[in-house]
């Protein structure tokens, strides 16, 4: 077996609505430094560039927010940037950066990534990452699975059958299903089994081999990547590419391509300190709590009898209010700028369904 050319695609082009009002359109969730001097996008390269040369670190992204990720990665090549027209689904995103790399390099194996992700354990995560290459490089479309803590209905389900030959020492099975977030009690039965994984939303795979697959199931999708390929490097190459996302129908690729996908794997990926940012209640997951189970990411607060909650406060410019906070629990309190958020813990997931309701209260300047 021949060894591949290894990239990465990261993807960086969602609005991160779910952590509002820190997250806004001028400053997304990859952008954002939630702990430390490096952002959300910053850290997803920091951990790659061990093992990928930042040449073959691709980002997909909106052109509206290029010039801002291009900022935070100077090292980097503008080429090595992959904007999308518009907003069409990961299924998309995931087909054009696979049309790109197997015309730069056609034995390609890429590892599809997303920007808003936290990992504790960065070389673990690396090794992984280099046992699910020769597994990709085997035929199989690969994914990363986490062994689920809870009956969570924000996440995917991998359901396991049986072991396939390791790779570097690594275990490896074949995917038996992929189920889309289930309710409640479904979840807690995937539990109870033992035999589902969280899908994590990491993908690894060679790029011809996720190609034929988007043939086999999205045909459509597939004929418009391949108007986009015979155009790439000519003058045509951006309007071809904005009249096919035009006609193209937005799609998950968890949808379109995982749940009937043939030939796939998954790897368990335990002990990765593993968090996927998508809420502020998944900040709990990621970062150090006091004793009594908060969250305190703010310069200046004052707490009593507060337990389970996060206080956060922007640190970008000006003054900083004292945050005063009294007798509660399993709470989240955010302050920014021009905007305080209060919700209850369980809800923060919804926190999105606020911003829906921005523009039609006339409040766009908080978008």
């Amino acid at each position: 077996m021949t060894t591949s050319e290894f990239f990465a695609v990261i993807m960086a082009g969602g609005g991160g609505t779910r952590l509002w009002p820190l997250s806004r359109r001028e400053r997304p969730k990859q952008t954002l430094r939630l702990s430390g001097d490096r952002s959300l996008f910053q850290l997803a390269i920091d951990r790659l560039l061990p093992i990928i040369p930042p040449e073959n670190i691709l980002v997909a992204t909106v052109a509206e927010q290029a010039e801002l990720l291009r900022d935070q990665a100077p090292e980097l090549s503008r080429d090595n940037f992959l904007l999308e027209p518009g907003q069409r689904g990961t299924a998309s995103v995931i087909g054009l950066a696979a049309t790109v790399l197997r015309q730069r390099s056609p034995d390609s194996t890429m590892a599809c990534l997303t920007a808003d992700h936290f990992i504790g354990d960065v070389g673990k995560f690396q090794a992984l990452l280099l046992a699910a290459r020769e597994v990709a490089d085997r035929g199989f479309l690969v994914t990363l699975g986490i062994t689920p803590t809870y009956p969570s209905t924000g996440y995917g389900y991998i359901e396991r059958a049986e072991p396939l030959e390791p790779s570097r020492g690594t275990t490896v099975f074949r995917m038996a299903g992929f189920r889309e977030k289930p309710n409640r009690d479904i979840a807690q039965g995937y539990i109870q089994s033992g035999k589902y994984s969280w899908n994590s939303g990491m993908f690894i795979w060679k790029a011809d081999r996720i190609l034929d697959e988007i043939k086999r199931q999205m045909p459509d999708l597939a004929a418009g990547l391949h108007r986009i390929g015979a155009a790439l490097g000519d003058p045509e190459e951006v309007r071809v590419i904005e009249d096919v996302w035009r006609e193209l129908q937005p799609q998950t690729l968890d949808y379109g391509i995982m749940e009937h996908a043939e030939r796939a794997a998954v790897i368990p990926a335990d002990d990765l300190g593993w968090c996927d940012i998508g809420s502020w209640e998944r900040l709990f997951e990621a970062l150090p709590l006091t004793s009594d189970g908060n969250l305190v990411l703010a310069e200046q607060s004052l707490r009593q009898e507060i337990q389970g909650s996060l206080i956060y406060q922007d640190s970008a410019g000006g003054r900083k209010r004292l945050i005063a906070a009294l007798g509660l629990k399993d709470v989240i309190i955010v302050d920014t700028q021009d905007v305080l958020l209060v919700c209850s813990k369980e809800r923060s997931e919804d926190v999105r369904k606020l911003v829906e309701r921005l523009t039609d209260a006339g409040l766009d300047e908080y978008l």
